[in-house]
C-alpha cells in the first residue's frame, strides 16, 4: 500500500491535468508548456519522465510537428539511462543535455522531500 503522494507529485499530476485540459480545448502550445513544467518536476521518476515524454511525443503528431516527434523519440530512448540535465523543459525547443534554471516555484517543489 502506498502513502499520500508528494507535494511534488502532486504538483506534477496537476500539470499533466492542465495539459490535458489545453489539449482538449485545442491549445497545444500551452497544453506543450504544462508538460515542460511537469518535466521538470518528473524528471526524477522513471514512470513519470516517460509519460510526460510520452504526453509530447502525443502532442506533437497531434500538432504535425514533426521535429517534436522525432526529439522525443529519442528522449523516450534516453529515459532508462537516468536523470539528465536537471531543470531541462524536455521539449525540441532545447537540447535534451542541457541543464536549465528552474522556476523558483517548482525549484522549491523539488528541494522538497519525497515522503
Amino acid at each position: 500500500m502506498t502513502g499520500p503522494a508528494s507535494p511534488r507529485i502532486e504538483a506534477f499530476e496537476a500539470k499533466i491535468a492542465v495539459s490535458a485540459r489545453h489539449r482538449l480545448a485545442g491549445y497545444p502550445r500551452r497544453a506543450f508548456a504544462a508538460l515542460e513544467r511537469a518535466h521538470v518536476l518528473g524528471q526524477r521518476d522513471f514512470s513519470a519522465h516517460l509519460r510526460v515524454h510520452g504526453w509530447m511525443l502525443r502532442v506533437g503528431w497531434e500538432t504535425g510537428d514533426s521535429r517534436e516527434v522525432v526529439g522525443q523519440l529519442m528522449r523516450l530512448a534516453l529515459v532508462p539511462l537516468g536523470r539528465l540535465p536537471i531543470g531541462n523543459t524536455g521539449g525540441t525547443s532545447v537540447s535534451a543535455f542541457a541543464p536549465m534554471g528552474i522556476p523558483p516555484e517548482l525549484k522549491r517543489l523539488l528541494q522538497g522531500r519525497d515522503r
